[in-house]
């Protein structure tokens, strides 16, 4: 069975031109949605990927992007639909992996995919390697100075102010000003604290 998928961005979007394309196709089902791109939740495609495709079917949708937010995702659904024995076919880019050619495309697209994220590692690499040689450190700035958690361990020694106190002088969370404390007395690694330890 060919079973289409259709979404637009927002819902003053009109979905009538997908549609219209998917039934060309030889769609006899088509799942509609109005839900942006960019939106992780989108309950229809998730239905329809989980609950309605079936070995042997192709869901097929107008263009790629309908169906993905990324390369990196798309991909990764295609690999999943071709291991449940499912195909995917696009209107307009003319793809369709129940073809040779079709997956021939699919694989160039995956190994353009894993190529680029090379480069970004290799970039990333490059750029870190270069900031230690000039002997800068990478990761956020310190909440707090070595001069400051002395100054909130004095504070908090003297039961004259509450933790929390402490903590607004110094413009942090509380759970920042005993993750600093930690670390400065070694209880934790840096940046590892998962919640706040009384100290």
């Amino acid at each position: 069975m060919r079973i289409g998928y259709a979404r637009v961005s927002t819902i003053e979007q009109n979905l009538d031109l997908q549609t219209e394309k998917l039934k060309q196709a030889g769609c006899t089902r088509i799942i509609t949605e109005k839900a942006s791109g960019a939106k992780v939740d989108r309950p229809e495609l998730t239905r329809l990927l989980r609950d309605i495709l079936r070995e042997g079917d192709t869901l097929v949708v107008w263009k790629l992007d309908r169906l993905a937010r990324s390369l990196k995702q798309l991909i990764a659904t295609a690999d999943d639909l071709k291991a449940r024995g499912i195909e995917l076919a696009s209107v307009t880019d003319q793809l369709d992996t129940a073809s040779p050619g079709g997956m021939l495309v699919f694989h160039m697209l995956g190994a353009i995919a894993e190529f680029e994220r090379g480069l970004i590692r290799e970039r990333t690499m490059a750029g870190l390697a270069e900031a230690r040689r000039r002997g800068r450190r990478g990761g956020r700035p310190r909440s707090m100075s070595a001069k400051d958690i002395a100054a909130a361990q004095a504070l908090l020694t003297g039961d004259v102010l509450t933790a929390q106190e402490v903590a607004s002088r110094f413009n942090v969370a509380r759970s920042t000003l005993y993750r600093c404390i930690a670390e400065a007395k070694g209880l934790v690694p840096r940046q590892r604290l998962a919640s706040p330890q009384v100290v």
